[in-house]
């Protein structure tokens, strides 16, 4: 085959059969975020409202070319940053009395896919088990009360796992299209020659 249009018209019969490849995109990429710290939603204040304690401010969208963090709670203890792979970084801004320390974060219908995982990926310096929940396919829960951070602003980072995408199901009349297209490119090629 060395006419470009007939090379053209067979790649597009065979992308439509398999149905087209699909990218998959960072899991968290321009989620929006709602937040609560210790059961409390004004216990949580978002970068969306420069941190400030305004109505609203638990609420807070993924800005994936910021490196700032998205929440802070109230009291200034801890530190949330989401990056847009599904990493969730949690610092704390200075020594944590004993005390509940716990956050939830619900992502509502934002993310491509429902989250299936919630888990510890680096403790850092940390000790203690902080205890991961994931509530239900859109809201994962964290209680950092038994987290010995062994410093000051020390890292615990965390991973979010959303749902596999899967394979488009191809239709049934895609293998007829292949077939005619081939049938279509092989009766050019013979009033070619």
């Amino acid at each position: 085959m060395h006419n470009p249009v007939l090379k053209a018209m067979a790649a597009a019969c065979l992308a439509l059969a398999a149905g087209g490849a699909q990218a998959t995109a960072d899991p968290l990429h321009n989620a929006v975020i709602t937040a609560a710290y210790n059961g409390d939603a004004a216990g949580m204040l978002g970068a969306d409202h420069g941190f400030a304690a305004d109505a609203g401010s638990n609420v807070s969208g993924l800005d994936p070319y910021l490196s700032n963090a998205e929440f802070i709670s109230a009291d200034y203890a801890l530190v949330f940053d989401f990056a847009p792979n599904g990493h969730l970084t949690i610092y704390n801004n200075g020594p944590l009395a004993a005390g509940s320390y716990s956050a939830s974060f619900d992502f509502g219908a934002t993310l491509a896919a429902p989250i299936t995982g919630f888990g510890v990926t680096d403790a850092g310096v940390t000790t203690g088990t902080p205890v991961l929940t994931l509530v239900n396919n859109h809201t994962i829960a964290i209680d950092l009360s038994a987290v010995n951070w062994n410093g000051d602003y020390s890292p615990l980072e965390t991973a979010i796992t959303l749902q596999s995408p899967t394979a488009p199901v191809p239709e049934p009349a895609a293998a007829w299209m292949l077939l005619a297209g081939l049938g279509l490119l092989g009766r050019l090629r013979r009033k070619q020659n």
